[in-house]
């Protein structure tokens, strides 16, 4: 299959295709006499593999390290991708918590400033919420360093 053929069957692009060639995440193209490049039919299978991976927040490093060599169409070992899926959705929990801290964070700083004491000014109710979260942010970095 050609890289036109290749590239529209796979919804990427033939400079995408390129890229995955020489990054050996696809295996190398045969060329032809005319040099246009060929690529097996398992290659597709191959492609929806990577593009699911990247789809699911795996880098094309991790990618690489679950799939084959380019000269074997088996796929990887099943233990291997669940632990590889299942570090990855630690991952995303981490990643999650802290958005979620985050998030807490924004809003209660919101808060404060459009609920802060009527009698001062904006000036002033902004320079005493960068206070309170400047006081926050001291108090975790000691709390974290104690718990080292």
């Amino acid at each position: 299959m050609r890289i036109g053929e290749l590239a529209q069957r796979s919804g990427l692009s033939p400079s995408r295709l390129r890229f995955y060639e020489s990054a050996g995440l696809i295996g190398p193209a045969d060329r032809g006499t005319n040099g246009y490049r060929a690529f097996p039919a398992e290659t597709l299978t191959r492609l929806e593999l990577i593009t699911g991976a990247q789809r699911a927040g795996f880098t094309l490093d991790e990618i690489r390290g679950l799939l084959p060599g380019c000269d074997n169409d088996a796929i990887g070992h099943g233990p291997q991708i669940a632990e590889a899926l299942r570090r990855k959705v630690g991952e995303i929990e981490a990643l999650q918590q802290r958005l979620e801290t985050s998030r807490a964070r924004l809003l209660a700083i919101i808060d404060s400033l459009e609920n802060g004491p009527q009698d001062l000014g904006c000036a002033a109710n902004t320079r005493r919420v960068l206070a309170e979260i400047k006081l926050t942010d001291i108090k975790e970095t000691a709390a974290k360093e104690a718990a080292e």
